[in-house]
């Protein structure tokens, strides 16, 4: 897919930030949540009766579940704001839960497990941590007639479909063309021959994957010499000693590309502290990022719409859910929102 790289000046950097929402797969703060210890759940087996409950769930006032990768981060929080309001709007009500941390891919699939044996919800719209750790998840609620839609991590397709299961659409960032935003913007910046690194983010998480995949592709495309590429799991504290690592073992390097915001700031600092001048890059337009771009730390930020991206995913669901389609009954809908480059002003 074919888009336009915009370079967004900072004086409409925080207005775009707000817009988007904002945000990465950051553990910044603590955020724990999950069911209702109260959750009524259906006997195993009884595919019929979660269908009649979903049906009267509907009937009711259509109330979907939203499960996303966590709530400890703007990012997160900024979707779940997304879906929130897209409800609101759509006249449904919707209930938004998350896994206790990145980390935690079984909580993450109790919560979908529970949501789906309440019989509370008229569909679901998910964000999985990994490309399969919700796909026997997913099976279990097409299985009960329930549709299920795919939020930013991608479900590996061969493996849900292998398993019998379907989804209703996936709708994302193109996180190749975020990265490739990322690496082209630090190519202007640099000359053929320089030494650059990637810190990527969770090892087999899609996302990271492709803004890795795309930063790497423009770095080699303009003749850039990558000396190293390794996940610091999306975490502050693991890209600063990642980063101070790079520094100390390449002494021209020039630059920097992270796949979140939060290692962003880790590796700038080190930057700072290592008393260098190194171009460091991150993902997400997160608002700390976009101050220290603002400051002149940061040298840029490539911005997400995590809002927008809830949003959708859960417009589509409820449109196909209203329509009255059944999992499986249709192709499912791919779409991509776009990155926005924000950097300072030099003018």
């Amino acid at each position: 897919m074919k888009k336009k790289m915009v370079t967004v000046l900072l004086t409409m950097a925080m207005t775009a930030a707000l817009l988007a929402g904002c945000g990465s797969s950051a553990e910044d703060t603590a955020a724990e949540t999950t069911p209702s210890a109260e959750t009524e759940t259906t006997e195993a087996g009884d595919g019929d009766g979660a269908e009649e409950a979903a049906e009267e769930a509907a009937a009711g006032g259509e109330k979907y579940g939203v499960v996303l990768k966590t709530l400890s981060s703007e990012f997160w929080q900024s979707a779940q704001k997304g879906a929130e309001e897209k409800a609101a709007e759509l006249g449904v009500e919707v209930e938004v839960l998350a896994a206790n941390s990145e980390d935690d891919v079984e909580g993450q699939m109790n919560v979908f497990e529970t949501m789906i044996q309440s019989g509370e919800y008229a569909g679901f719209a998910v964000a999985p941590l990994s490309d399969s750790n919700l796909v026997n998840t997913i099976v279990e609620a097409n299985e009960k007639g329930y549709l299920v839609a795919n939020i930013d991590e991608r479900v590996n397709d061969e493996n849900l479909t292998a398993a019998g299961g379907h989804l209703v659409s996936f709708v994302t960032t193109d996180n190749e063309f975020v990265g490739k935003t990322a690496g082209e913007y630090i190519a202007s910046l640099l000359s053929s021959g320089d030494e650059v690194a990637i810190i990527e983010g969770k090892a087999g998480a899609t996302s990271g994957e492709k803004r890795k995949a795309g930063c790497q592709a423009a770095f080699e495309a303009a003749g850039l010499v990558i000396v190293d590429s390794q996940p610091a799991d999306w975490d502050k504290t693991k890209a600063y000693d990642l980063a101070t690592n790079l520094i100390s073992k390449n002494e021209n390097l020039k630059a920097i590309y992270c796949c979140n915001d939060t290692m962003a700031m880790g590796a700038q600092e080190a930057v700072q502290n290592a008393g260098k001048d190194i171009i460091v890059v991150g993902t997400d337009g997160n608002s700390d990022a976009i101050e220290s771009v603002k400051a002149g730390n940061l040298t840029a930020t490539v911005a997400q719409d995590p809002a927008g991206v809830a949003a959708r995913s859960l417009e589509l669901l409820v449109k196909a859910h209203q329509n009255g389609e059944k999992p499986g009954d249709v192709a499912i809908i791919e779409e991509y929102v776009d990155p926005i480059l924000i950097t300072k002003d030099e003018n």
